[in-house]
């Protein structure tokens, strides 16, 4: 798919396909850079990469709850990148050629994009994407849960997901087990469309329940001696009590 033809309209392409759930599209960036502040507490610091950044929508959120981070983007749509906010880029590097990339990145954010990739190429994009973590580095790929109906009609009526094929969980798993990289939790989410948004809060202890729109996966080197439970410690030390943080997540979100 060819993304340069939707970049100058792609956040009111994508807000029409989910109108369905009552929301926009910045309700699930917003959702997902929320989601990592809380996994890895608002102190987190280090480089991240976003591969697949696009305009940059999830990147400013991911930049905005997680002040203290270098942000670098990755996407093949170079009119896409025109768009990415000017102060984004002036922090960190935002390019289609994977050699400006580094090879010590903390955190790599891979959000709806593995989808995008074609079956037989996934496993290399993973490897890829291992090998540019630094020691105890984390990806986090989030994708779209093929079990959820609702999520499948968004996909099968987006313009720009035509002919995509989607991937359950244990497909990712073993691209990330492939990659030599360990499995640390997967959490669905996503449950509440706008009408049950009083809901919410109840998410977070949803996470183990298969049927939510879409999943995230968290996967880190095996070389780590940290584990991303010291950092949820961490987290919890900065933060207070996980009931406040989980408030703050969906609560968060209008």
């Amino acid at each position: 798919m060819e993304f340069d033809q939707f970049a100058c309209d792609y956040e009111h392409t994508l807000d029409r396909n989910i109108a369905i759930s009552g929301e926009t599209s910045t309700y699930f960036a917003r959702y997902k850079a929320l989601y990592l502040r809380r996994l890895l507490s608002p102190l987190f610091s280090g480089k991240v990469l976003e591969f697949g950044c696009g305009i940059g929508m999830l990147s400013g959120f991911l930049k905005e709850y997680l002040p203290a981070i270098q942000l670098d983007g990755f996407d093949v749509s170079k009119e896409s990148l025109r768009r990415v906010a000017a102060g984004l880029r002036r922090q960190g590097i935002f390019t289609s050629d994977p050699d400006d990339l580094g090879s010590d990145y903390s955190l790599i954010v891979v959000a709806n994009v593995m989808h995008h990739i074609a079956p037989e190429e996934r496993r290399t994009v993973v490897q890829e994407l291992a090998d540019r973590l630094a020691s105890g580095g984390r990806v986090a790929i989030f994708e779209h849960n093929p079990a959820n109906p609702l999520t499948r009609w968004a996909v099968e009526h987006c313009p720009f997901d035509e002919d995509v094929v989607l991937l359950a969980p244990r497909e990712t798993n073993q691209y990330l087990s492939q990659a030599n990289l360990r499995v640390l939790r997967r959490d669905y989410i996503v449950f509440m469309p706008h009408f049950l948004a009083p809901l919410r809060l109840l998410e977070p202890w949803l996470a183990w329940l298969p049927i939510g729109g879409q999943y995230v996966i968290i996967a880190q080197r095996r070389d780590s001696e940290k584990t991303i439970g010291q950092h949820l410690n961490e987290s919890k030390r900065s933060n207070g009590h996980h009931d406040r943080q989980a408030k703050e997540v969906i609560g968060a979100i209008p």
